[in-house]
């Protein structure tokens, strides 16, 4: 379960066996709602039976038949096509889940623990969001699992009529909707059916997975459910803004008043003006930074277009990323960018102002970069290239963003897509590392990985395209390129350059190995660089990059080498070949020290209009 819902159970829970009456009990109350997250992001609620309950008479037996029924409702905060990522009912040896995760762990497990058989957890998911890395069927599904979120069986939200006619549930609507769990010890099939609470109970149900649990069910752990009583439903909470709250007012003193019949023309004539009024307002505003042109396009990215805007109060320049609605992967960037950059302050990262779903488009609003990407000094304006200084300081500000992503925020972040074209300019000449519709975040002291294989050619590590596996090191690996690639004004991968130059990485470790490392730099700086930093730069980028992941450094490291508080080792080579990199504890302490001020970001609180409609 994650940000942007809100979760109720309905009368949790009641669950009988057929074998044992102390096994049976319900919770059928007028007050019976149980508010499971808010709206705070990456949240997690669990809610578990005070009492262990039996399911075998003995450790080697078989499981007892059982069911259990509940209501439930997944409630969107705003917008009906965001969630986090759902709900699941659990069969757990206790009622502690120690290291779960949100998101698409569903606060079950994590990703050393998903799969594990020492887990003994069934569980029923009711799913919202697609993960790929969990062979998700679609993002409106109902699952069995078994000691991890790799369903065993699954099938689309829905029910079946008498007539055999499949009819789809949307999770996400905000509707309560009851769901059955029944087991049958003697046919060893657990059945799931879900459905409205306003229709009947289905006689074929959604699930049907012949399994015996007796292997995975405890003797205690936390026949035929009674059901539940539907006039004690309580009303679900539904999320209402300012302007819903504002209008529902006016059509009650609208309602309350027409019983004046002399005041009834007027009071509608009033309250027609004061609606017109608001939506001309609205629609104003909407047409001043939804008007794209295509003379304002800023970038062309994989899922949609950055367009140059003006907010029409404070005429700050915007840049507004339009993403198509239809596309399934766009909304899994434009998910991903609230998850991620949505609540991450650093001066090297671009900032994320506001979002929202405007029609049939995603729109995300940003920071202007006046200067554009660095893709653009590099290649696209060749009598305006960048100076050393310039480069210098670009590498160092994109390693501490890195930084505060891998090592200083409360998660661990991995962006995925370090590039040029990816690294923004202010006006200042700051370098700010953005697009994160690709990142991926994971609490901090676990093994952040996805199986998920995305990034840019030329930037991925060798185990990424080997395995599929993306952690900081490959992370690590896309900085080191973008290094080489910063200081010698070149892409990664050149095929029409001389076939010992055609890899920039192994031209650069040739040069190297002939003793003239520095005839890589940049020809357009024209020997006008620091041969120290600029050799600096080249050998910690064929480090960052190198083959093995053990032998790159962590970012911590980088940081001390590029400011020059560390230096790389005298023998760098052997280093490399030892596959691991150790980093002492004096590093850390100086880092601290080194990184406390210039970190610190001031809070700024945005009220332009088209930002209250997102998060």
């Amino acid at each position: 379960m994650s940000c942007l819902i809100m979760l109720v159970l309905l009368f949790l829970l009641n669950l009988a066996s057929s074998d044992i009456n102390q096994g049976q009990f319900s919770f059928n109350d007028s007050s019976g709602l149980f508010k499971l997250t808010n709206s705070t992001i990456q949240s997690t609620g669990h809610i578990f039976y005070k009492n262990p309950i039996q399911f075998k008479n003995s450790t080697n037996g078989s499981v007892f038949s059982f069911s259990t029924t509940f209501f439930f409702a997944i409630v969107p905060e705003e917008y009906p096509t965001l969630s986090g990522h759902g709900l699941a009912f659990l069969i757990s040896p206790n009622n502690r889940i120690p290291g779960a995760l949100p998101s698409q762990y569903l606060g079950l497990f994590n990703q050393s623990n998903n799969g594990d058989s020492s887990n003994h957890i069934v569980a029923v998911e009711l799913d919202t969001i697609m993960s790929s890395e969990f062979d998700d069927i679609n993002n409106n599904h109902v699952g069995i699992d078994i000691n991890g979120l790799n369903s065993m069986v699954s099938a689309p939200a829905g029910y079946f009529t008498d007539e055999g006619k499949f009819i789809n549930v949307a999770l996400i609507s905000g509707d309560p909707l009851q769901i059955w769990v029944e087991y049958n010890g003697m046919k060893k099939q657990l059945n799931v059916t879900l459905y409205p609470i306003n229709i009947s109970k289905p006689k074929t149900p959604l699930l049907s997975f012949k399994r015996d649990l007796s292997p995975y069910i405890y003797d205690y752990m936390n026949g035929s459910a009674e059901e539940l009583d539907l006039s004690h439903l309580p009303k679900i909470p539904r999320y209402d803004n300012d302007n819903n709250r504002g209008i529902k007012q006016l059509k009650r003193i609208l309602a309350f008043t027409l019983s004046f019949t002399g005041l009834t023309l007027v009071l509608v004539l009033v309250f027609g003006f004061v609606l017109i009024s608001r939506k001309k307002r609205f629609m104003e505003i909407l047409e001043d930074w939804e008007g794209f042109k295509e003379k304002e396009v800023l970038g062309r990215g994989g899922f949609g277009r950055v367009y140059k805007g003006v907010l029409p109060s404070s005429n700050i320049q915007i840049a507004v990323k339009r993403i198509s609605h239809d596309s399934r992967q766009g909304m899994r960037e434009f998910v991903a960018e609230i998850a991620t950059i949505g609540r991450l302050r650093h001066p090297n990262l671009v900032r994320l102002l506001g979002y929202c779903r405007r029609k049939n488009e995603l729109l995300l609003v940003y920071d202007y970069m006046p200067n554009g990407s660095l893709d653009k000094f590099l290649y696209h304006q060749p009598n305006s290239s960048l100076n050393w200084t310039q480069r210098f300081k670009i590498i160092k500000d994109v390693a501490s963003a890195l930084f505060y992503l891998h090592q200083q925020w409360m998660q661990v972040i991995i962006h995925r897509d370090i590039k040029p074209t990816n690294v923004l300019i202010d006006g200042d000449m700051n370098a700010r590392l953005g697009d994160f519709g690709l990142a991926k975040l994971c609490d901090l002291g676990n093994d952040p990985q996805t199986s998920h294989v995305a990034g840019t050619l030329g930037y991925m590590a060798p185990e990424l395209a080997r395995e599929g596996k993306a952690n900081t090191s490959t992370d690590i690996y896309a900085f080191g390129i973008f290094m080489l690639e910063a200081a010698c004004g070149r892409k990664p991968i050149e095929p029409r350059a001389p076939p010992e130059e055609a890899f920039l990485a192994d031209w650069i470790t040739d040069c190297w190995d002939k003793g003239d490392i520095l005839a890589t730099i940049d020809k357009r700086l024209e020997k006008r660089f620091v041969g120290q930093q600029a050799e600096l730069v080249l050998k910690l980028g064929l480090l960052c990059s190198h083959p093995v992941a053990a032998g790159r450094p962590s970012m911590s490291s980088v940081i001390l080498y590029l400011e020059g508080v560390a230096s790389l080792p005298e023998d760098l080579s052997s280093v490399i070949k030892a596959r691991e990199f150790p980093t002492g504890s004096n590093e850390v302490d100086a880092l601290n020290e080194l990184t406390a001020e210039r970190n610190t970001v001031p809070s700024l609180t945005i009220t332009e209009a088209f930002v209250s409609h997102g998060r």
